[in-house]
């Protein structure tokens, strides 16, 4: 098994020469970072430190994963954050967890014996009720069904359609916005009955840069995602 660790980035030069350094090479086979086109020396740290790099065209999560795609060498990919928020020595954790049989392993921030220091109210409570949504309405229960921080084969993508327009089309046009593919990956995966697993994993504040969260356009966005595929997909 070859682990890709997934880095998305845009103008996160203070996390990544805080954060990457605890990542040891050791960990996985390819470091790959996506890079949204960051202006403040982000892209510049990345190359200098070895990692394999893709700069995206077409702004927005999705279609950074969808870009970086091709050069993933790994059959597994571990996506991740480097602003601070994803705790570096979990990695190990997260694929000793995915080896015993998983399709899917979420660093969970929600799970019991883990808390986030980044959360707001909102965010809080937006994730709760999305994934309390998903148990009611596709059977799995999640702690954290939005968090970046996971572990999945790389053919999920396609399995599951991720990688297809059509997946994400009317919510983004209703809310005018790009969204990512963890929601709908979480809802998939549940819908599939595939084998998931959920493992402790702080949150801390991020490291310098600016959040991108849109809060009420992403939750309202992923909140009719998640009630459209009670009636549509497979």
């Amino acid at each position: 098994m070859k682990v890709t660790l997934v880095v998305p980035t845009l103008n996160e030069i203070d996390g990544m020469r805080e954060i990457m350094p605890r990542v040891k090479r050791e960990w996985v086979d390819q470091i790959l970072v996506i890079d949204g086109q960051s202006t403040d020396g982000t892209v510049e740290y990345a190359r200098e430190q070895g990692y394999d790099v893709v700069i995206q065209k077409k702004m927005g999560m999705r279609h950074a994963y969808m870009e970086c795609l091709p050069s993933i060498k790994g059959d597994v990919m571990l996506t991740f954050s480097p602003d601070g928020n994803s705790i570096p020595e979990l990695i190990p954790e997260a694929i000793k967890k995915y080896k015993e049989g998983y399709d899917m392993v979420i660093v969970s921030r929600y799970a019991q014996g883990a808390k986030s220091e980044d959360d707001t109210p909102v965010t809080a409570f937006g994730n709760w009720m999305f994934s309390t949504s998903i148990s009611l309405l596709h059977g799995h229960r999640y702690h954290d069904a939005m968090v970046i921080y996971r572990i999945y084969r790389k053919s999920l993508i396609q399995e599951l359609d991720l990688d297809k327009d059509e997946s994400y089309a009317f919510e983004e046009r209703l809310f005018r916005t790009v969204v990512s593919w963890e929601p709908l990956l979480s809802i998939r995966a549940a819908k599939r009955n595939l084998k998931i697993a959920e493992i402790p994993g702080d949150e801390p504040a991020r490291e310098g840069g600016v959040a991108k969260l849109q809060v009420l356009k992403w939750g309202a966005a992923y909140m009719w995602e998640n009630i459209r595929e009670v009636f549509v997909w497979k």
